[in-house]
């Protein structure tokens, strides 16, 4: 295993010099005045307590946030609602400009972003780059596509001709925001951008660890031009600013776990309130008799350990085909223990810290309770205290028996395992054996895959890649099967569940009753009208 222990250019040996943990010391990109710039862009009143913001490559604090209450989210609410009255009748096209100007900002002040996700969530400089570019190019297509997607639709009336239908979307008012610490970035603000172009004002709750970085894009939105209170931030646990946020919202969209998940549609449902969650995973890859081995290797390094493992649609179980396996996996687990593993901002890095202490402690269990059981540790399976204090290695397993928690349920962490299957139709229906369904990977031809992929039960399936290749379609929708998830983000549905459709019909000339005319005289021309209508292929 590589490791790379610095910020700049301090060796190995300087890192270990700086304390027990080997953590190096790492700048923090909450400078003073950007301090104060973000702590006034919080929903929060004076005077309330403070939690420490802690940096996961070396366990220093950060910076100190402000901890929301009940209250503050109720006038929260009543800011944003005032607000967005005045926004929903700002013309789409105004709105097009604010978000254009946003994914302008975005891309200018890429380093600060990237700067801020890495000192809260530890991850690599690459990972934090997918998380900045992918709120640009959000930002950029509910810019460009919004106005289209909320255009009043026409459609087919009862009667041709003298049924006229329109079909209207209006903002549904208040959206909630509940989002997660692993992609603190685009899982909070994204969201936020299509609600807000739809015409809604937001309530955001950024995890409680991670508040900084929702906080400067925040920041970025207001700078470019959205009116103040459209969008409201308050930090604090999710037992008191998230239930106030439920009680308050008119739609709430949530990221975590399938848990956490039905909890909260519950409640949503007792208020009658729509609801979108993406939830946990626990995602297949499938290598194909047919696979570029050379390519899959690559591909399955990049999809499990991307961003540490903290990523809903990261690969956790390989599936391999009998006839490539035993070229597959000796590839791949010297691949693996090649990685790069350090702290630091240099884009060199593969694999950053886990993020937090918590985390740290479930990945370690579940591999040495597998370990335990008997399966075989290919790569990895250790921490890392000489890098700081929540490093492990990526890890490789492969033998892990039946019953062991590890083989079924989310480890949302650097771990994957690899099983030899007879061919890709056994690798299907190993990866459908889950009660997940969020994401998949299939590595086969092109030709091969349209038959294939369609026969995974996930709401996305990558085929020769790993989770960028539809998490980037930012035109296409994305979400869970079975417990993974309710709704869609991103296409049009990721920007229309936040309205509510309206239908307009203008009847002409008469009434579809046609008062006056007998009943039985009615239904016996309305069925001729019907058989008639069918025939010439004028009714939808």
């Amino acid at each position: 295993m590589r490791t790379i222990a610095s910020m700049t250019a301090t060796s190995t040996d300087t890192a270990r010099e700086t304390g027990s943990t080997g953590a190096p010391e790492l700048r923090n990109p909450l400078t003073p005045d950007v301090l104060e710039r973000l702590l006034g862009r919080t929903a929060v009143a004076p005077g309330h307590e403070t939690r420490a913001i802690t940096a996961p490559f070396t366990g220093q604090d950060l910076a100190d946030i402000p901890v929301g209450t009940a209250d503050d989210v109720e006038r929260a609410f009543g800011r944003a609602r005032a607000a967005q009255k005045a926004w929903a009748r700002v013309p789409v096209s105004s709105r097009r400009e604010v978000l254009h100007r946003l994914h302008d900002l975005v891309l200018t002040h890429e380093a600060q972003l990237m700067d801020i996700l890495q000192a809260e969530t530890g991850k690599s400089r690459a990972s934090a780059y997918e998380e900045v570019i992918h709120v640009a190019i959000t930002a950029r297509y509910y810019g460009n596509n919004a106005e289209d997607l909320l255009r009043p639709r026409k459609a087919h009336g009862a009667l041709p001709v003298l049924s006229q239908t329109t079909v209207h979307h209006h903002p549904k008012g208040v959206v909630g925001v509940i989002s997660p610490w692993n992609y603190p970035l685009t899982l909070a603000i994204s969201d936020a951008v299509a609600a807000i172009a739809a015409g809604n004002a937001v309530v955001l709750k950024p995890d409680s660890t991670t508040p900084f970085s929702a906080l400067i894009a925040v920041d970025l939105m207001y700078r470019a031009g959205l009116p103040e209170d459209v969008i409201q931030v308050v930090p604090g646990p999710g037992s008191v600013v998230g239930q106030a946020i439920v009680a308050n919202a008119d739609f709430l969209m949530f990221t975590g776990s399938s848990e956490t998940g039905r909890s909260l549609a519950k409640q949503c449902g007792e208020r009658l309130i729509d609801f979108s969650a993406e939830l946990g995973g626990k995602n297949p890859l499938i290598v194909a008799e047919d696979a570029n081995i050379a390519k899959a290797v690559e591909g399955a390094r990049i999809a499990s350990f991307t961003n540490s493992g903290h990523l809903c649609v990261s690969m956790e179980r390989i599936y391999v085909a009998d006839a490539v396996y035993d070229e597959f996996v000796p590839a791949f687990v010297e691949r693996v223990r090649n990685m790069t593993l350090g702290a630091g901002y240099e884009w060199e890095v593969e694999m950053g810290s886990l993020q937090s202490q918590g985390q740290f402690d479930i990945v370690s269990k579940m591999v040495d309770d597998a370990r335990d059981a008997g399966a075989t540790v290919l790569a990895g399976g250790r921490a890392r205290p000489d890098l700081g204090p929540l490093f492990y290695e990526p890890t490789i397993l492969t033998d892990v028996p039946e019953g062991v928690e590890l083989l079924r349920e989310e480890v949302f962490g650097p771990v994957v395992v690899v099983e030899r299957v007879s061919g890709v139709e056994e690798g299907i229906r190993r990866a459908n054996d889950s009660c997940y369904g969020l994401n998949a990977s299939l590595w086969t031809s092109p030709s091969r895959a349209k038959v294939l992929a369609p026969k995974i039960q996930a709401g996305s399936v990558n085929v020769n890649d790993g989770f960028a290749a539809t998490f980037a379609s930012v035109d296409a929708p994305m979400g869970g099967f079975k417990d993974s998830g309710v709704g869609r983000r991103q296409g049009a549905e990721g920007l229309l569940k936040y309205t509510d459709s309206q239908t307009v019909t203008v009847q002409r000339v008469t009434p579809i009753a046609f008062p006056g005319l007998p009943r039985e005289t009615y239904s016996k021309v309305f069925t001729t009208a019907l058989k008639l209508g069918k025939k010439l292929g004028v009714l939808p």
